[in-house]
């Protein structure tokens, strides 16, 4: 019944931008963990960055200042902004949602950053 759908990845040279974008539905969405990690090939998934209901946020040292987490809680929708983006940034990011004790995740869409 829950589900995430993700959109925003794609080809983008080193030093430009992308913002992802993952709409919930079926989960008290403003209650909600929200986080970002990502998938290199080859490499374990690691975590990006997070946000709480109260709208704290907690980012990996690797993308700090470069990337932002936000949340419309009235679309039911996270946000990652990716600036400044190297190479070694591409991978493929999942979003993730946290409630009650579980976990629902995205079908992950994939960023590659061309040097």
């Amino acid at each position: 019944q829950v589900q995430l759908v993700e959109s925003g990845g794609g080809l983008v040279q080193a030093g430009g931008s992308l913002r992802l974008s993952c709409a919930a539905s079926g989960i008290n969405f403003s209650a909600a963990v929200n986080g970002w990690y990502r998938q290199a090939l080859g490499k374990p998934r690691v975590f990006v960055g997070s946000i709480g209901s109260a709208g704290s946020t907690n980012y990996a040292d690797s993308v700090k200042g470069r990337f932002t987490i936000s949340r419309d809680n009235a679309k039911n929708t996270m946000y990652l902004q990716l600036n400044s983006l190297k190479p070694e940034d591409t991978a493929v990011y999942y979003c993730k949602l946290g409630l009650g004790g579980r976990q629902y995740w995205g079908q992950g869409t994939q960023v590659t950053v061309s040097s």
